[in-house]
C-alpha cells in the first residue's frame, strides 16, 4: 500500500532543478512525450532526466549547468551519454515519478534523476547501486550521506543540494513596517496586516510545496535539538507518532485557509510556481515559497522589480531552511552499468560540481565547494552555514516524508480536517510497521 500511495507522489521537486516548472507528469502514454535519443554509437550511457516545459525559449540555466559537467564526462572518458527526457502536461496526468518507478524497475535506462520518495522506494527494492564506493562520494557533505542511504547503501548523489525558502518581497513588508517573520505566530500576523491592507491573498501557493510548512515546524526541534537519532528511531519503532510532530504545522496550515491567507481551491490544482509566480512579480503577493534555484534565474523568480530576500519558514527555532534531496541513480542491473559509474564519478566529482555550482549558484553537495549566492538568498544561506535546517526528505525514517506529506497536505487542501489528516499519518506508520 505504501509503494502504492508513492506511484502518486507528484512532487515537483526534480523539476526544480531543471526548471520544469509546470509540472512532474506525462501523458498517459509516456511514449508520446519521451524523447528518446537513443544513438547505438561507440560507448554509450543513457540519463533519464525532465526537461523545461514553460517558456521553451528561455535560457535553461540548470540544464545548461548539469550539460556542462555531462561534456566533461563524454570527453574525459569516450562514452556519448544520451539523454532520455520528458514534457510535462498537467495535474491530471502520470507524475515523474510513475515514470521514473518504472523505468528503473524494467531496467530502461542507466542513469536517473529521482526525487527523494523514489530514493527510498527503490533503494528498499534494492533496485539501485551502491555509490560508496565512488570516488566523489568520499567528499559529500554528511547532510547528503544521510538523507540518501537506504539500508546502509548510498543510492543516490545529486548535483545540488535543494533548499527550500520563503521567497519574501521586502519592499512590502516595509511599506507596512512589517518585520520578517520568525515564527508561526509572527506570520499569520503578517498575514493579517496585509489581508487587512486589501492584499486578496498573502500567500501564493501550488499543490507541491505547501508541506514545507509543516515539515519546518514538526521537525524543527528533532535536527535541531540534539537528539536526532535517538527521536527517529523512536518513529521508526512506533514509539512516537507522526502525527504528534505533523499536528502543529497542519494546523497552521488550515488556520491560514480559513483566514482567506492561501487560496486553497487554487493551490490544489496549481503547478510550481505557475500558479502564483505571476501574481508575486506583479506585488499582488507579497509571499510564495520555492526552492533555492529560482532565486537566480529568470524563469522563476531571477528578476523582480523589487527588493526580495529568501528567508526560512517559520519555526519555534526561527527561520528554518528546509532540504529536500533529490539524487542521480545507477540501476542495479544497468546495461551500462560500469560506464555509468565511471560517468556519474566525473559528473560529481568535485571538478565538476565547481563547474555546476558557479554557473547555477547552488549549494554543492561536496563539502570542498563553496559558491558565493546572489544577495536575496543570504538570509537562507545563514541558517544553512549555521547548520540550521530541516531535512525534508531522510531515507533513515521508515515513513517517507516529503512526498506523504504532500499528498496529506494536499487533502487539507481538498477540505479534509485536521484529525482526518493526522488520522492518515496514523494509517501510514502503521504500515511501516507491519
Amino acid at each position: 500500500m505504501k509503494q502504492s500511495r508513492a506511484r502518486w507522489m507528484a512532487i515537483c521537486l526534480i523539476a526544480a532543478l531543471f526548471l520544469g516548472l509546470a509540472g512532474c507528469a506525462v501523458q498517459e502514454d509516456p511514449g508520446k512525450n519521451l524523447l528518446d535519443k537513443e544513438e547505438k554509437i561507440g560507448r554509450i550511457v543513457n540519463l533519464f532526466s525532465p526537461m523545461e516545459k514553460t517558456d521553451p525559449n528561455a535560457e535553461n540555466v540548470a540544464r545548461s549547468a548539469t550539460d556542462k559537467t555531462v561534456l566533461l564526462a563524454e570527453e574525459r572518458l569516450g562514452v556519448q551519454v544520451n539523454y532520455i527526457t520528458y514534457t510535462a502536461e498537467n495535474h491530471q496526468d502520470k507524475t515523474y515519478d510513475d515514470i521514473t518507478l518504472d523505468r528503473v524497475r524494467n531496467n530502461m535506462d542507466d542513469i536517473y534523476l529521482l526525487n527523494p520518495d523514489v530514493i527510498q522506494t527503490l533503494g528498499t527494492e534494492d533496485r539501485l547501486m551502491d555509490l560508496s564506493r565512488l570516488e566523489c562520494a568520499k567528499n559529500l557533505r554528511d547532510v547528503v550521506r544521510t538523507a540518501n542511504t537506504v539500508n546502509g547503501k548510498l543510492v543516490a548523489i545529486p548535483q545540488e543540494v535543494v533548499a527550500y525558502g520563503l521567497f519574501i518581497n521586502k519592499d512590502m513588508f516595509d511599506q507596512y513596517s512589517l518585520p520578517l517573520p520568525e515564527t508561526p505566530e509572527e506570520f499569520l500576523e503578517c498575514c493579517r496586516v496585509f489581508k487587512e491592507n486589501g492584499i486578496e491573498t498573502p500567500v501564493g501557493a501550488n499543490r507541491w510545496w505547501l508541506e514545507t510548512f509543516v515539515l519546518a515546524q514538526a521537525y524543527a526541534d528533532l535536527y535541531n535539538g540534539g537528539n536526532t537519532e535517538a527521536e527517529i528511531a523512536a518513529l521508526n519503532s512506533g514509539q512516537s507518532k507522526y502525527s504528534d510532530y505533523m499536528r502543529p504545522g497542519f494546523e497552521f496550515l488550515k488556520t491560514m485557509i480559513d483566514l482567506g491567507y492561501i487560496d486553497a481551491e487554487k493551490a490544489y490544482v496549481s503547478e510550481a510556481i505557475e500558479g502564483e509566480r505571476e501574481d508575486f512579480l506583479a506585488q499582488k503577493t507579497p509571499i510564495v515559497m520555492a526552492y533555492w534555484g529560482a532565486a537566480n534565474t529568470e524563469t522563476a523568480y531571477g528578476a523582480t522589480d523589487f527588493q526580495m530576500q529568501v528567508i526560512g519558514f517559520p519555526s519555534s527555532r526561527g527561520q528554518m531552511p528546509v532540504m529536500p534531496m533529490t539524487g542521480f541513480a545507477v540501476g542495479v542491473n544497468a546495461e551500462h552499468a560500469e560506464d555509468a559509474l565511471r560517468v556519474m564519478d566525473v559528473v560529481l566529482s568535485d571538478e565538476a560540481l565547481q563547474i555546476y555550482s558557479e554557473t547555477n549558484r547552488v549549494i554543492s553537495p561536496s563539502k570542498n565547494v563553496e559558491v558565493e549566492c546572489v544577495p536575496a538568498l543570504k538570509p537562507l544561506n545563514d541558517r544553512i552555514q549555521e547548520n540550521v535546517f530541516v531535512l525534508g526528505a531522510n531515507a533513515g525514517m521508515k515513513l517517507e516524508q516529503w512526498g506523504n506529506t504532500c499528498l496529506v497536505v494536499r487533502e487539507l487542501l481538498n477540505g479534509a480536517t485536521v484529525d482526518e489528516c493526522m488520522a492518515e499519518f496514523d494509517r501510514l506508520q502503521a504500515e511501516t510497521l507491519d
